[in-house]
Order: C-alpha cells, then sequence, then structure tokens
C-alpha cells in the first residue's frame, strides 16, 4: 500500500499499486466503494496488465483518510487525487473510471489535462440529478440534510442498499459519503457532460446494455467519445460481467481515436 499527503492538513490517498510499463492506469471507484475491491480482479487481467497500475482511494473512502473539514465537491476530489497523482510521479495517466469516479475524472482531465491521457467512463454520472427521498445510492443520501443523514439516516441507506454496496460503503466517512452524494447530484459548473464534450484525449463511455440508450448519445459520438453497450451487466459492470468489461476497456485502450 502507498500513499501520499493531499491536502494542507496532511490528509492522506491511500493506493495498491501493480507494477508495470508506463504509461501508468489510474483506477477510481464510485461512490460508496473501493478500488481494491471493484477492480483488482480486472487489472490483473492478461488483457490489462503488464502496465503500472495505481487502485486507488479517494479521500473519505475505503483505505485513504476521512477527513471532516473537506467539502467534497467533484473539484475538492478532483484536485486531492491531482496532488496524489503528482506525488506519485504520474502524468499523462489513463483513467479508468466507475460512477461517481467518473464524474472526477473528467473534472480531473479538465483542471488537470497533464494528469490525462485518456478516459474510460463506466457508468458514469454526466448530469446533475434530482434528490429523492428514499431511493437508492446518491439520490436518497443527497435527500437528507447532512445532520439527518448523521444521526440515524445513514442506517436507512444501509438497509436500502443491501450487504454487497454496505460492505464497501461502511468504510466510508459519512460526513465524506454524505457530502460526496450531494454534491455528485449537484455536478460540476460546467457540467460533467460539457466538461467532456470539451476534452480532447479519447474517451470511451461504457453503460449496461440493458439500460437502453444512453442520453445525448448522439452529441457525445459527434465529440468524439465512443459509447459502448456491454451486455449482462448492471451498474457495476467490472464485477457483474468481468469478461465483456475486460474486453471492452481493453479495446478502449488499444483505440486511436
Amino acid at each position: 500500500m502507498r500513499s501520499a499527503a493531499v491536502t494542507p492538513e496532511g490528509d492522506r490517498i491511500r493506493w495498491v499499486e501493480l507494477p508495470g510499463q508506463e504509461p501508468p492506469r489510474v483506477y477510481v471507484h464510485g461512490l460508496g466503494a473501493t478500488s481494491p475491491a471493484y477492480f483488482a480482479s480486472v487489472a490483473v487481467d492478461p488483457r490489462l496488465s503488464g502496465r503500472r497500475s495505481l487502485l486507488l482511494d479517494l479521500l473519505g473512502h475505503g483505505i485513504s483518510d476521512r477527513p471532516t473539514h473537506l467539502d467534497y465537491t467533484l473539484e475538492s476530489h478532483a484536485d486531492a487525487l491531482a496532488n496524489a497523482l503528482t506525488a506519485a510521479g504520474v502524468s499523462a495517466a489513463e483513467l479508468i473510471a466507475h460512477s461517481m469516479g467518473g464524474s472526477v475524472a473528467i473534472v480531473l482531465a479538465a483542471r488537470h489535462p497533464h494528469l490525462v491521457s485518456r478516459l474510460v467512463l463506466i457508468d458514469a454520472n454526466l448530469d446533475p440529478v434530482p434528490r429523492i427521498p428514499g431511493s437508492p445510492g446518491s439520490s436518497g443520501i443527497a435527500a437528507y440534510s447532512e445532520e439527518e443523514f448523521l444521526k440515524g439516516g445513514w442506517e436507512e441507506v444501509r438497509d436500502r442498499v443491501g450487504p454487497h454496496w454496505w460492505s464497501t460503503m461502511r468504510l466510508a466517512g459519512r460526513e465524506a459519503l454524505h457530502r460526496s452524494a450531494f454534491h455528485l447530484t449537484r455536478g460540476s459548473d460546467p457540467t460533467m457532460r460539457e466538461l467532456l464534450l470539451e476534452l480532447k484525449i479519447p474517451r470511451t463511455f461504457l453503460l449496461p446494455a440493458a439500460d437502453g440508450p444512453l442520453p445525448g448519445a448522439d452529441a457525445l459520438t459527434e465529440a468524439g467519445v465512443s459509447v459502448v453497450a456491454v451486455p449482462g451487466c448492471g451498474h457495476n459492470v467490472m464485477l457483474d460481467n468481468p469478461e465483456a468489461f475486460v474486453r471492452a476497456t481493453a479495446a478502449a485502450l488499444t483505440s486511436r481515436d
């Protein structure tokens, strides 16, 4: 396990690193998740291995620190990630990023372009979403005030998301989880979609085929984003159908777009 201080207060991001050739690949998890748990089995697949790979946990999540002073906006997550990558000697990385991690990766590429050479986004959030009480995921978490969430709303979320997601969500700081969800539903300004459309690097968006067409896919395709529907999976593409995920990701990483 490796780490780097990423805030003035000394809070540390930690990651598991697999040795290999440069340029590096960076795996970024979604809300309430952790990269080693979600990506280790696919990162060592022969079709993706052989490159230096950082399976990194965002602040507030997994094995990284959980500071309560941080606002956990997408921009703060992206800047902390940038500091970790810089400390690790990473530049021009290929980012493979899931859900909220994909949103962070887009903002990272826009704010720190020298750090990112390619994006593979896995069912990432591209637009603000409404906050809906009782719904799973970020929308339901963000529907609580922070006070309500800390006083017991987190227990209702635990019961709604089920044991699989909770097994990693319970590692997240509760303030971090709520603030991350709140700012994810709010999105960035410009939106993640608008930022993605303007990026000039190779970009691939993977989504579950069962979800149907991606809203705004035509505009993304026209801007050079490759939109790929992956069969036999839900939101956690890499866990639900690792074979199809590895095949699609390997193709995205070797394309010349």
